[in-house]
């Protein structure tokens, strides 16, 4: 379903000249991927607001949201053909949403708040896209990917974790966010964690051993309160590079999962 979309950003990236690296294309896919599924999960979540006539207050202003400067549309549904590209694009992007968003640290009331994830996130990545119309082409392709079924969100999941081992494998500094998945699943069946039990990455880089650690004991009936034990009070990690926040919460299945691993 997205792996034509996927390859579509690889070649826009490749022809970009601010990436010249599989960890540039990395960041990048990242930053707009994050971006695009964060947008989905504030549009759920006000509409799940609304089907019970409470209010949401959306984390992201309107004027910073995905529909206003990312991809807007029409009454139609069309493109519109005001929307920002080129120059003008770069300038909003570098000046605007990057300063924005890395204030959220900043604004936010604590450290363990999305808000304040957002800011750290935004603190050290940065927008290598040196043509506002190639960066124009990346979110055309990044908003056709959508993160609404479990479906969509496996098939996704995969693309990702292909993307992370192609990093990987390039050599330089981007194995430092890779361990191979059969190696990280042998040492946890050596391990054995159980519920209940806390486990702790120091140096979580794209958050594998958490991910499968979740799988591991996700295996099986659970009750109602081990889920919330695995989904709240097991897995921490670390990581002092920015870049592997994002990374880790767009790898395979742990945005789905909402595991708490980035403090």
């Amino acid at each position: 379903m997205f792996e034509q979309t996927f390859k579509n950003i690889d070649d826009v990236l490749w022809k970009e000249a601010g990436c010249t690296t599989e960890l540039d294309y990395t960041e990048q896919t990242s930053w707009l991927l994050f971006l695009k599924y964060l947008d989905d999960l504030e549009q759920d979540r006000a509409l799940a607001a609304q089907l019970v006539g409470k209010p949401y207050e959306f984390i992201i202003d309107e004027a910073h949201r995905w529909a206003v400067w990312a991809a807007p549309k029409l009454a139609n549904g069309k493109v519109d053909p005001n929307q920002l590209v080129g120059p003008d694009l770069l300038d909003y992007v570098n000046k605007q949403l990057f300063p924005y968003l890395q204030g959220f640290k900043q604004r936010a009331k604590s450290p363990d708040t999305i808000e304040y994830k957002i800011g750290e996130i935004f603190s050290e990545i940065k927008n290598r896209f040196q043509s506002g119309y190639s960066l124009r082409d990346a979110l055309e392709y990044v908003d056709e990917l959508k993160f609404r079924s479990q479906q969509e969100k496996h098939e996704l999941s995969h693309l990702y974790e292909a993307k992370i081992k192609n990093m990987g494998n390039a050599g330089r500094n981007g194995g430092e966010y890779y361990t191979p998945r059969p190696l990280i699943r042998a040492m946890i069946e050596v391990v054995k964690p159980r519920i209940g039990e806390r486990i702790y990455d120091p140096a979580c880089g794209s958050a594998g051993f958490l991910c499968e650690s979740y799988d591991y004991l996700r295996r099986g009936k659970l009750t109602t309160k081990q889920l919330e034990q695995l989904q709240k009070k097991t897995f921490v990690g670390k990581e002092k590079k920015s870049l592997a926040y994002v990374i880790a919460i767009m790898n395979r299945r742990c945005a789905t999962l909402k595991v708490p691993a980035f403090p």
